[in-house]
């Protein structure tokens, strides 16, 4: 544990709270794709099911069942509670065109080929283009809401902050994860032009727009 891996899963568990919130206070997912978060209750899943074999710390085996119950929490309340208000028109992206990438370079590119490995190593694949179907909804309406902004800004700080953790952890402990270290570039590439429209519009009180 570091400053940078412990303000990573702040920064996570605040994005996480921003949604629920979001979703239950104004009664509707407008917004939110449901996707995206379909792909990171897929995500907490595989990356997660060592919580049956390997005990670490107490705090990392309460933020793992966090994540896992807000996942599915999210998924139930855009597609049971709240699915009249799910704008399943836009949210169109093909996420098979995510999934299966990932099961096969997985199964190709991994730290060991075990179970529990090959699972770990497909999450943190997954986990690094799971927010393309929200940044495709946003995209094709053109803009999104304030409180979908922060989650997005809080989420993608999340993963910026884990590249400075493996880069302290490289430079104080000489250990490094490869995989999770392109991954974390490819995702936060991913968010690079989110955090320019949110740091030059958002936070002056705009509206985050993205080209259509």
């Amino acid at each position: 544990m570091n400053i940078f891996r412990l303000l990573a899963d702040l920064s996570h568990l605040l994005a996480i709270i921003i949604l629920l919130l979001k979703i239950w206070k104004t009664r509707s997912c407008a917004g939110i794709s449901g996707k995206s978060q379909i792909l990171f209750s897929i995500v907490y899943t595989a990356r997660y099911l060592d919580l049956l074999t390997t005990y670490v710390s107490a705090y990392n085996t309460v933020m793992k069942v966090v994540f896992i119950v807000a996942s599915y929490a999210t998924v139930y309340l855009m597609y049971v509670k709240f699915r009249a208000t799910y704008d399943h028109n836009h949210d169109t992206f093909r996420i098979e065109f995510l999934l299966i990438p990932c099961v096969i370079l997985a199964l190709l590119i991994n730290r060991e080929f075990t179970f529990l490995e090959v699972l770990w190593t497909f999450s943190i694949y997954l986990e690094s283009v799971a927010i393309l179907p929200q940044l495709f909804l946003v995209s094709k309406t053109g803009e999104a809401e304030s409180i979908t902004s922060h989650y997005l800004f809080a989420l993608g700080s999340y993963r910026g902050l884990y590249l400075l953790n493996w880069i302290y952890r490289y430079i104080v402990e000489d250990h490094y994860e490869l995989i999770a270290i392109i991954a974390g570039v490819v995702q936060t590439v991913l968010y690079c032009d989110f955090f320019y429209l949110y740091i030059t519009k958002v936070l002056k009180g705009k509206k985050l727009q993205l080209p259509a």
